[in-house]
């Protein structure tokens, strides 16, 4: 098993209108705000019961199919690739959610179960009238020009592995015990991550099991667990953490659902970085060292240095897409992107 001795900070004291957005963003810091959403509904019919918490989604259930992910009992609850790599250990399908809930009920006290997973799943669209009962205020301006994506997550005994995400993240426990396992961007030299396409869950995900890591294959994996934080949420408490942050995800209990918040605070017409990475892939990574080295310099130069510095010595008219980004530069610099990758 993992030793991790960092927890993740608590804040105490707050209430769903009272949400510091400004410094937990400031921070850049992993931290659990307890007991946010002790009182909505979908959490006090979780600590009633399992069937309670599964009979109150039920009530809002739009009746539309959902993406289900089912594992056999021998996978422990672990989403993850077949031994060889070549495909994935469970089965994904589309189904009602009503039938995904009661398998998981008929398997409560069953502690062999398969693995049952709802993921990533459209609160608004799927369990309509839900957020009216179960929602957290968002009174920040950052939120206005960036809505959030809010999503509700639901299975039984089960393990998200070690993955990014593009987008800041507030998660909410609503019913069972979860438990995040964090990590820092640049943890991503010690956390060995496997192939791009395809991936159990769309991302990324780190090849080493978290539940008995073998150091002898994957040995730098030490230094990212020194590096590394663990949160345990109890039903009610929310975590958040800033985009990019790797996060081992596992749900502890028969029955356990999760509500998610995500957003960036980029303008929308800035294009995907997943995207600058397979074109660098493409155009960068297999050249000599001495050019990638140049290169890097370059990318510090007008990427990854102040957004105004390549173009700060020349006249404003002259600076072109060295001046801040619009939305109509940015289509012009997407046309000419196309152009260029269609030749």
């Amino acid at each position: 098993m993992m030793a991790i001795s960092r927890k993740t900070r608590e804040i105490s004291g707050l209430s769903p209108d009272r949400i510091p957005f400004d410094a937990l963003m400031e921070a850049q810091e992993p931290a659990i705000l307890k007991g946010v959403a002790s009182d909505w509904p979908l959490v006090e019919a979780g600590r009633k019961s399992a069937a309670e918490a599964i009979g109150y989604l039920l009530s809002f259930d739009g009746g539309r199919q959902v993406t289900a992910y089912t594992g056999k009992p021998e996978i422990r609850g672990r989403f993850f690739y077949d031994d060889d790599v070549s495909g994935m250990n469970f089965e994904a399908g589309r189904e009602p959610l009503a039938a995904v809930l009661g398998r998981i009920e008929t398997h409560l006290d069953d502690p062999d179960a398969p693995a049952f997973y709802v993921g990533s799943t459209d609160l608004d669209t799927y369990l309509p009238g839900l957020r009216a009962e179960n929602d957290l205020v968002l009174n920040n301006p950052m939120f206005e020009e960036n809505p959030p994506i809010v999503s509700i997550w639901i299975g039984n005994r089960t393990t998200a592995s070690a993955h990014y995400d593009m987008s800041n993240n507030i998660a909410c426990c609503m019913a069972g015990h979860r438990r995040f396992t964090l990590f820092p961007p640049d943890q991503v030299h010690n956390l060995y991550p496997g192939p791009l396409e395809p991936t159990p869950g769309g991302q990324v995900v780190s090849m080493v099991d978290f539940s008995a890591p073998d150091l002898d294959r994957y040995p730098r994996f030490a230094e990212a667990l020194e590096a590394g934080q663990v949160a345990e949420l109890e039903p009610g408490d929310i975590l958040f953490y800033p985009a990019l942050w790797w996060h081992h995800v596992e749900a502890l209990d028969s029955f356990n659902a999760m509500i998610n918040y995500w957003w960036n605070t980029s303008p929308a017409f800035i294009d995907n970085p997943q995207n600058t990475l397979l074109h660098a892939l493409l155009s960068l990574r297999d050249r000599p060292e001495p050019e990638k080295r140049a290169w890097r310099e370059l990318f510090d130069y007008y990427v990854f240095g102040p957004a105004d510095l390549a173009g700060a010595h020349l006249p404003e008219a002259a600076r072109g897409n060295l001046a801040r980004l619009d939305e109509t530069k940015a289509r012009r610099l997407r046309a000419m992107l196309l152009n260029r990758l269609n030749r």
